[in-house]
């Protein structure tokens, strides 16, 4: 899409880990690489468990670690989402059946549905949810998603 705006909505389980962290790392790329305003960028999950909450505390640990900052809040995919977002990035297979059978019940579905792992260069295709690990766990979960990002950004500008 060149000179136009392009959209990214990167959707996890609960959009309290993986999602928020990858929609971070990917706000941070964009800006860093002064491309920011040439996005729309959100992250959702695909239950509703979650909304309204911040992310996970060691989501939010981690991040900072790697100084990035959010205020996402989270929140459920919607079916506007599948008309509004260009690209709807996943973090494993069960969340791209879910997203899949929602586009089902949208009508004229604009979003490319995609695993986000796709774009990591050391094929790790799906990311793991770290909700149940500790610390190390969302660290990997980051350096997956920071190399997922930057193969999306670069495949996509």
């Amino acid at each position: 899409m060149a000179g136009g705006q392009q959209s990214v909505l990167f959707v996890c389980l609960g959009n309290i880990c993986r999602s928020p962290i990858a929609e971070a790392i990917f706000r941070k790329l964009a800006t860093d690489r002064g491309v920011i305003d040439k996005w729309m960028i959100d992250s959702a999950g695909v239950i509703d468990i979650n909304v309204g909450n911040s992310p996970d505390s060691r989501a939010l640990s981690c991040l900072r670690q790697h100084g990035i900052e959010t205020t996402h809040k989270a929140r459920q995919v919607t079916k506007n989402d599948f008309v509004t977002y260009d690209f709807m990035l996943c973090m494993d297979e069960s969340n791209l059946r879910s997203l899949k059978a929602m586009a089902e019940k949208v009508n004229n579905p604009k979003s490319s549905i995609q695993l986000l792992g796709t774009f990591d260069p050391q094929k790790e295709r799906i990311i793991q949810d770290p909700y149940y690990g500790n610390e190390t766990h969302f660290e990997e979960v980051y350096q997956q998603c920071l190399r997922c990002c930057t193969g999306f950004l670069e495949a996509s500008t």
